[in-house]
């Protein structure tokens, strides 16, 4: 047996799930009711997690508590390795969504869980109301780190930036959109139609801003390949965020035509078509092809693809 075997034999794995849910509550109480243990039992959890790390892990300050470096290093990670383990255990001959406790987990941008966040939450209350999905948003733009983890989740719903050269992931193409822009109703700009001119000397509200590099994200990307240097005078690590940033100011911004319509009347926006045509948006389904003979996956598949599906039947306009 390999000193790595031995290692993971000796290993009590259920400290993975004190670990999880500790560094999710960053409190011992909390985190106990979620594990369904008492708090001296999680405590004394917490103790053999500091042993083995040779950590604190968690720190009081002030009435709670903060993670230390290593602890906020090991987030992702034991994410990612919970993710795993309860995809493999969870694995079956055969899936029963109307008794399945299953976990899936799904990574997504907020934009794309305003567009299908809904459907999603309807269709899992009306064909799988015991199983649990786990919604993780994509805090920053699609980055090399993609690849790694979709192996450890269920699916990633995003454009093909970073995914699409890949081995082994497969893809579902489930909706297509637009980019748009939006200024608040007041604009200077009246009802005339937008110039390239007017894109470069107006300020911009952009999400997930980064200067002008290998990997950047949709937006900033977009207005590069328009010849747009915008200036940038609010950037925010949000899709949903922008129509608010854009209100009752004289900012512009580009967004996605479905979160645009949704969010023009509450926020008093006017829709713009872009000058230039810009290149549209294809939102897809990523999976690790490992997942394949998974019948529980299988239905996940089919479920969101029939999401897409509506979706495609009422295009935005």
């Amino acid at each position: 047996m390999s000193r790595r075997t031995t290692q993971l034999a000796g290993l009590d794995l259920n400290l993975l799930v004190v670990l999880r849910e500790l560094l999710r509550e960053r409190n011992v109480t909390r985190a106990a009711e979620r594990v369904g243990v008492s708090q001296p039992a999680l405590s004394a959890a917490l103790a053999r997690l500091r042993r083995h790390f040779e950590d604190d892990l968690l720190v009081r300050s002030g009435r709670g508590y903060v993670l230390t470096p290593l602890a906020r290093q090991l987030t992702r990670q034991v994410e990612d390795v919970c993710a795993a383990a309860e995809q493999l255990f969870a694995t079956g001959s055969s899936f029963a969504p109307d008794t399945s406790v299953r976990e899936f987990t799904l990574l997504m941008a907020d934009y794309t869980l305003t567009v299908i966040g809904q459907s999603l939450a309807e269709l899992f209350e009306r064909e799988a109301p015991r199983a649990r999905l786990r919604i993780r948003l994509v805090r920053e733009s699609l980055s090399a780190d993609l690849p790694r983890v979709v192996r450890f989740v269920d699916g990633v719903i995003a454009p093909p930036i970073e995914l699409e050269e890949q081995p082994k992931l497969r893809s579902a193409e489930l909706f297509r959109d637009e980019w748009v822009c939006v200024v608040w109703a007041g604009h200077e700009l009246g009802d005339a139609a937008l110039s390239l001119t007017d894109l470069q000397r107006l300020d911009w509200v952009v999400p997930y801003h980064r200067e002008p590099g290998v990997a950047l994200p949709p937006v900033p990307r977009r207005l590069a390949a328009l010849g747009i240097a915008p200036r940038v005078a609010l950037s925010v690590e949000s899709y949903q965020a922008v129509p608010a940033l854009v209100a009752g100011t004289h900012r512009i911004a580009l967004v996605q035509r479905r979160l645009a319509l949704q969010f023009a009347e509450r926020f008093d926006l006017r829709v713009l078509e872009c000058p230039g045509e810009p290149e549209g948006i294809v939102e897809s389904l990523w999976w690790h092809d490992d997942l394949d003979p998974d019948p529980a996956h299988a239905w996940l598949r089919e479920a969101l693809s029939g999401i897409g599906e509506g979706l495609r039947d009422h295009n935005p306009g």
